[in-house]
């Protein structure tokens, strides 16, 4: 699995680190910094994160072994 986050679209609301703190974090400054290929068991919580995103920012996209 890919993480893809638009970051021209991204305002750092942090709804993502909630649903997904494995994979996202805010920084100390409060900007966005994400794995970009987390491991497939955190899949749902990624989607979640997606979901929530209030600006749609996030994309899930499968990786071709």
């Amino acid at each position: 699995m890919k993480v893809v986050v638009d970051m021209n679209k991204c305002q750092d609301h942090g709804q993502c680190v909630f649903a997904a703190p494995d994979v996202f974090q805010l920084d100390d400054a409060g900007h966005l910094v994400f794995v970009s290929e987390p491991d497939e068991a955190l899949r749902a919580d990624v989607e979640d994160a997606a979901d929530v995103c209030p600006l749609q920012a996030i994309r899930v996209a499968d990786t071709t072994p």
